[in-house]
């Protein structure tokens, strides 16, 4: 059952026949309950503090809300916010009409009467930024065609990277050891660990203690691979500095 209260004109909840405060009912989906891109106010708990911004998106199984909130006279766009829908004490859902109208809006209106050309576009747009709403067309924009395969090929990706990222980490190397990997890895690329060594584009080896005396050539075919060593050893020897 759903409890509703009056509330001030501007303010409705999405089901609702007139304006009104509802306390969420947890029979329905998060999407129905907070459509994405619908401007709201909730009330949450323990004590009341009051968030307004745009239903971003929702997610069922962690039973979550992600709140988006744009932001003025600063360097970071935007203010994500992730709440648990069982903290929500009372939703409000604010029609955009009221506020670029001239109606109270829950209580956000100054009184002004913003119907006179230029000068309302520009109070009715300060008011919503008030709201987190940086721009009005985000209200109006339609949600983007979901491709089941796109995603699915991004959750492999995902997870191949995550197998590859476990593959670089030797629980039986030394901190110094590990630390001289990553950075071989991010300037050579092809680094994996034999064991406790580390084997460079499959020809240079760098034992414990991971030190430039330490590093030699596995087989050679010349002056490329001496070249090579000398990069991996200038490399090992700043892994080792950064570590003292």
């Amino acid at each position: 059952m759903v409890e509703t209260k009056e509330s001030s004109g501007g303010v409705i909840d999405a089901n609702a026949p007139s304006s009104a405060t509802t306390t969420p009912s947890s029979s329905t989906s998060l999407s129905s309950t907070y459509p994405v891109n619908t401007l709201v106010e909730l009330k949450l708990a323990p004590h009341g503090h009051t968030l307004t911004g745009l239903i971003y998106c929702t997610d069922d199984i962690s039973n979550s809300i992600v709140v988006k909130k744009s932001l003025v006279h600063t360097t970071l766009s935007s203010e994500i916010t992730v709440i648990n829908a069982t903290s929500v004490l009372e939703k409000k859902v604010i029609r955009v009409e009221d506020v670029t109208n001239g109606g109270d809006a829950g209580g956000v209106s100054d009184g002004k009467n913003i119907n006179d050309g230029e000068s309302s576009d520009i109070s009715a747009n300060e008011k919503l930024r008030e709201m987190g709403v940086g721009n009005p067309e985000e209200l109006t924009m339609p949600l983007p065609n979901v491709s089941r395969k796109a995603l699915e090929e991004r959750e492999r990706r995902a997870l191949r990277l995550a197998e590859e990222s476990f593959s670089h980490i030797n629980q039986k190397a030394s901190p110094t050891g590990q630390k001289t990997f990553d950075k071989l890895l991010k300037a050579c690329n092809e680094v994996v660990w034999k064991g406790e060594s580390i084997l460079v584009l499959n020809h240079i080896k760098v034992d414990p203690p991971y030190t430039v005396d330490s590093c030699s050539l596995v087989g050679s075919s010349g002056s490329l691979d001496d070249h090579s060593l000398e990069r991996v050893k200038k490399i090992v020897a700043a892994a080792a500095a950064s570590s003292s």
